[in-house]
């Protein structure tokens, strides 16, 4: 049935949550990361990142003007390439990398709230406050629609607001960094060059991929066909004052060093040698709302575009005889990704199945639906490119530094391939034609113009 006005999510509803899950995880864990591959330079790679991020946005923006539904990036890819292998294993690969984002949220919630005990990161102890973490959000996202939101307009207020004060306060007492030490690394920083600034920016790029989630809101958010849009570069846009700005704060207060040694809790470390006690805390507090209420975002979203692919009959049905199953699924991935990797590792393969699947999206449109999207040709052309090339030097860079990256990243893409080949066939009949009528419940949150056909032809 479909929703009334009432209970959909506002245009502020749809930043926070997208806000929620960019900020839930990028920025408080990330930083260090790519501070350990370009030193001095990494407030300057979150900037950049962001301007690759405006490129890749336009696409999403087009398409959800089009397209809004709750199926996000798998209505997209259906609509781009026809039902089938292609939509079914780039959508899925969107769908991973959204739950190994959820982990990355999680396992950084625990590295952060150990900080309140001075405890040591151990191995069973992050995971641990993880795991608690997605179960909070499992009982939030249970609660319906009115819940999430309040949650994430409440959180999204409290986290923008106090890594503002942040970012201001350890500007206005350490100073702005001066440019001439951007490029200065300290004896333990990489010193690639060129090379691993690209690199690095396919993390910078993760910080951001949050705005995606925001295109699985079709059939939750109120006046969908302007909302999406306006949504996904309002939250880009918050996102990447706020970084940039936290990361030149973090720069001023620590050296490439310290914030290498602390990377999975740099904001945390920076905030002492400025604020003292009180400001360690306040930072973990602040991450401790940012992550849950990026969880809870991720969770919500991710579900979504579970339940549309199920719907699409691009995976088997979810088992009914429980309350949301793609949620549950959801949320039990999540819990062993957060158990069984850690956050470098997390991150790494999240940035290479979102590229993977990025590239497709720009393809898709620039191949197939410019016309009926009114988009400009040359803007996806140059996302492809762009995309192109930091995943090249990225999967380059974790070949020779990390190659169990790319092992387990080719190894779940080609299961991914596999497994979307083999259940497309059963549904495909002895004259060619793959019968994927979906159910109503899409439809009924689509306009009828934009409703899918009952049968597709696999020839076409």
């Amino acid at each position: 049935m479909k929703q009334s006005s009432e209970k959909k999510l506002s245009l502020l509803g749809s930043v926070s949550l997208g806000t929620g899950v960019m900020i839930g995880a990028g920025i408080f864990v990330l930083m260090g990361q790519i501070a350990e591959l370009v030193g001095g330079l990494f407030p300057l790679a979150f900037l950049v990142g962001a301007i690759v991020v405006g490129f890749s946005a336009y696409s999403y923006v087009k398409f959800s003007n089009a397209y809004p539904s709750s199926g996000g990036v798998a209505m997209f890819m259906r609509k781009a390439y026809g039902p089938g292998t292609m939509a079914g294993t780039f959508s899925l690969l969107m769908y991973v990398s959204m739950v190994i984002a959820e982990s990355l949220v999680a396992r950084t919630f625990g590295s952060y709230t150990l900080r309140l005990f001075n405890v040591e990161n151990t191995a069973m102890l992050v995971p641990t406050l993880g795991v608690l973490l997605i179960a909070v959000a499992y009982i939030i996202n249970i609660s319906g629609n009115k819940i999430i939101e309040s949650t994430a307009n409440l959180t999204a207020a409290v986290k923008i607001v106090g890594i503002a004060v942040l970012a201001l306060a350890g500007l206005a007492v350490a100073g702005f960094p001066s440019a001439e030490d951007w490029g200065r690394t300290d004896q333990v920083a990489a010193t690639g060059g060129s090379f691993n600034f690209v690199a690095a920016l396919a993390l910078a790029i993760l910080a951001f991929k949050g705005f995606t989630t925001i295109t699985n809101q079709g059939a939750d958010i109120s006046d969908p066909h302007r909302n999406l849009g306006r949504s996904i570069i309002l939250s880009i846009l918050i996102c990447t004052v706020i970084y940039t700005i936290l990361a030149f704060s973090v720069s001023s207060s620590l050296s490439v060093e310290e914030v290498i040694t602390a990377k999975d809790y740099a904001l945390a470390a920076a905030a002492r040698p400025v604020f003292g006690e009180m400001g360690l805390l306040f930072t973990v507090l602040l991450a401790i709302v940012a992550t849950v209420s990026g969880l809870i975002a991720s969770v919500f979203s991710a579900s979504r575009m579970l339940a549309m692919l199920s719907d699409m009959k691009q995976l088997p049905q979810l088992y009914r005889g429980i309350e949301n199953p793609a949620l549950i699924l959801t949320v039990a991935l999540a819990i062993g990704l957060t158990v069984l990797f850690d956050l470098t590792r997390i991150a790494s393969i999240g940035a290479i199945f979102y590229l993977i699947m990025d590239i497709a999206i720009h393809w898709g449109l620039f191949r197939h639906l410019l016309r009926e999207t009114k988009a400009t040709p040359i803007i996806p052309v140059i996302a492809i490119l762009l995309d192109v090339i930091i995943l090249g030097a990225f999967l380059l860079l974790k070949y020779e530094s990390d190659s169990l990256v790319i092992i387990v990243s080719l190894v779940g893409f080609v299961a991914i391939l596999i497994a979307q080949r083999l259940f497309m066939v059963t549904h495909t009949d002895s004259a060619g034609v793959m019968h994927m009528e979906m159910g109503g419940a899409e439809n009924m949150a689509m306009g009828d113009d934009e409703k899918m056909p009952d049968d597709m032809d696999m020839s076409k």
